[in-house]
């Protein structure tokens, strides 16, 4: 195990498959891969509702919402929708920090620094970023759009660069990011005044240039991910050799109660972690809609207790699970960048295809009519692209290639 790819991005190669202490337990697949099932299941599922989303995006442009949700004009169906999506980032950059401790804790082997593999890999992501991504976004180089894989680039940077401290550094520094970033809500900076720039890089989303033909916004403020990543590595420790399989699965349970226990105390009691207050209402599903309404741009504190236990929560449930479909959803957590860049590609052609077609029928868009073609769509393409991300992925696990390991 020389490599693996990259964040959301790795494949999550297991130092456990060798534990046989009390409780332990191995996943057995046909063939078997030596890879930790539950991180793959898991990327797999928040890839297809990230599917879900930008689905969403392309053809449910007439109806966007804001951040957070305007429950006044904003449909239950499309809320929930677009609040499963929520679960997609703060997932993708955790297990970014779990992949990366596992990189840095091969099986077998001694440990090794994960610094020059975070380096490389995270200029690799902020490129394919700025070169690709963006332009299968808009189909344009306007704006260029500084998204959720610049997040995780910039925030293995700063792993690669952190991650020699000792991990109890580590984790205090993640909590206290990602606990206290809220307090920094009152700074702001107007664009030309000194230290704009950065402070909209870290914590203020806005457009960091602009001119008559071109600009670039920062849309994901990065100090609450790299308080996240830095969470990540510090927990990729329970996947160690020395930690049985039924403690891991305990611990995670555990933390994922005790961190919704904790978002339940600060949404209704403290009022912290969360700019848009939460003041009750008659009516339930309105009442529960406003609970779990959170800001995205950053993450608030609320949003990463709510993802982030949601995430440990699965991670616990998914421990020993083994069957047909777990095996096959998998594909899409074993090349998840070659399953990000394809489905881009494959909705912008179909977006275009479909205005071609049938025209504008929502002002200048061609978009759906009902919230539940969404899923029917991200259903149908989700089925088409297993193929070609499973072919993918086999061809990645024989060929010896590094470019090829990044995808």
């Amino acid at each position: 195990m020389s490599s693996f790819a990259p964040p959301i991005l790795s494949s999550a190669y297991s130092p456990i498959a060798a534990n046989t202490g009390a409780g332990a337990s191995t996943i057995q697949r046909n063939p078997p891969t030596g890879r930790i099932a539950a991180i793959d299941i898991l990327r797999a599922l928040v890839m297809l509702l990230m599917l879900v989303d930008h689905v969403r995006e392309r053809f449910f442009y007439h109806q966007q919402v804001t951040d957070p949700m305007d429950l006044d004009s904003t449909s239950p169906a499309l809320f929930f929708t677009r609040l499963a999506a929520h679960f997609c980032a703060p997932v993708f950059v955790f297990l970014t920090g779990v992949s990366a401790w596992l990189y840095a804790h091969p099986a077998h082997q001694p440990p090794r620094s994960a610094s020059a593999f975070l380096l490389k890999r995270g200029l690799f992501i902020i490129g394919i970023e700025i070169a690709v991504i963006n332009w299968l976004w808009m189909g344009s180089y306007d704006t260029l759009w500084l998204q959720v894989m610049w997040a995780i680039g910039v925030s293995m940077l700063l792993l690669g660069i952190l991650c020699r401290l000792p991990w109890l550094i580590l984790l205090c520094l993640g909590i206290t990011i990602v606990a206290g970033h809220n307090l920094l809500d009152p700074i702001s900076f107007t664009p030309g005044q000194r230290g704009y720039t950065l402070w909209t890089i870290l914590h203020d989303p806005g457009f960091i240039y602009t001119s008559e033909g071109f600009a670039i916004k920062a849309s994901y403020p990065v100090l609450p991910w790299i308080g996240v990543i830095l969470l990540g590595y510090s927990l990729g420790r329970m996947y160690a050799q020395t930690v049985s399989s039924a403690l891991r699965q305990r611990v995670l349970i555990g933390l994922a109660v005790a961190l919704w226990l904790l978002l339940g105390l600060l949404r209704t009691r403290l009022g912290y972690g969360e700019a848009l207050s939460f003041t009750g209402h008659a009516d339930w599903l309105y009442n529960v809609m406003q609970f779990v309404n959170y800001t995205k741009y950053p993450p608030s504190l609320d949003f990463v207790l709510f993802t982030l236990g949601g995430a440990l929560l699965l991670l616990g449930l998914l421990e020993n699970v083994n069957n047909r479909f777990s095996w096959g959803i998998e594909i899409f957590g074993a090349a998840p960048m070659f399953f990000y860049i394809l489905h881009l590609g494959v909705l912008l052609m179909s977006y275009q295809l479909a205005l071609a077609v049938f025209g504008a029928n929502y002002g200048q868009w061609f978009a759906f009519d009902h919230v539940w073609q969404i899923w029917l769509c991200a259903g149908l393409m989700g089925a088409g692209l297993y193929w070609p991300t499973r072919a993918f992925s086999r061809y990645k696990r024989r060929s010896k290639h590094a470019l090829i390991k990044y995808f």
